[in-house]
């Protein structure tokens, strides 16, 4: 009989410990994977606005070595991610499904010779773009200049509210992870109450008794992290292969500070949540156990 009842005993101690390390896991991987987005905002914000096309169109009686010299600036242009000169030729040959046979109703190609570029970045701003249109209107060879300005300033308004809303998330799921890491801690603890109890009677120390406890707290911690990290680190692996692109990996050290703290906090939250948990059985009085 006894025998069985250490069983189930030892079976239910299994078993709050799995909640414990689930719940650890489960929290920190959420948490873990905001951070990977927060800290690669940037890249994500660069990559969508570094996609925003801007094509400069030459006048009709530009010369070839005023388009090569232009070809020329934007090579050492500073803001220029890369670009592409397209003749009036080419032009004519991509729309042919819009422009039709266009030699037989017109004198000459009506397309103007141009090139397609993208700027970085940084530079996709409203008034940054604004003072490159100009800057590229002020060329005598140049016609026109078109990007897609609501784009632009659509890209860095949602950018910004989306920061902004992945910050209050991951300030609110820090708080409630607190909050389910110390109540999975505090049921797990609540079933030694009385060994608790009995040892401060046989004259323990409230530092003794405690020390086990916040130890066996930090061991969840450890796993439960653990776990959250190899979640995270298959995460950037499979973010990698999906959007090479942002290349998460080439710049490690960002990624390696978000395991840290994954690892860190998994930690110290549940040392913390352990002491406070066994600080409240030790001053409750033995009527109040029950």
């Amino acid at each position: 009989m006894a025998s069985s009842f250490e069983k189930f005993q030892k079976r239910r101690l299994i078993s709050s410990y799995f909640s414990v390390v689930l719940s650890i896991f489960i929290v920190l991987t959420l948490l873990g994977a905001l951070g990977l987005f927060v800290i690669n905002t940037e890249k994500i914000s660069g990559y969508v606005k570094e996609n925003i096309p801007m094509t400069v169109y030459f006048k009709r009686e530009a010369t070839d070595s005023a388009m090569v010299a232009f070809g020329n600036q934007l090579k050492n242009s500073p803001f220029v991610k890369d670009y592409v000169y397209v003749s009036k030729e080419d032009a004519a040959e991509k729309n042919k499904d819009i422009m039709g046979d266009y030699e037989t109703l017109l004198d000459s190609n009506p397309l103007l010779n141009s090139y397609d570029l993208h700027l970085k970045g940084d530079f996709v701003e409203k008034d940054s773009i604004k003072d490159i249109e100009v800057q590229f209107r002020s060329n005598p060879a140049v016609g026109d200049v078109t990007y897609d300005n609501v784009l632009v300033e659509l890209a860095n308004e949602n950018i910004k509210k989306i920061t902004f809303w992945i910050l209050v998330i991951s300030g609110v799921l820090a708080f409630v992870s607190m909050l389910l890491i110390n109540s999975s801690l505090r049921l797990s603890i609540y079933s030694h109450r009385f060994i608790i109890k009995t040892m401060q009677m046989v004259g323990a120390t409230k530092s003794f008794i405690r020390k086990p406890f916040v130890w066996r707290g930090i061991k969840l911690g450890l796993i439960g992290s653990a776990l959250a990290i190899g979640a995270l680190i298959w995460f950037v692996y499979y973010l990698d292969e999906a959007f090479p692109v942002l290349n998460i990996w080439e710049d490690w050290i960002p990624t390696a500070i978000v395991l840290a703290g994954v690892l860190a906090f998994g930690i110290i939250i549940t040392a913390i949540s352990t002491f406070f948990a066994t600080q409240r059985f030790l001053n409750l009085r033995t009527d109040d156990l029950y």
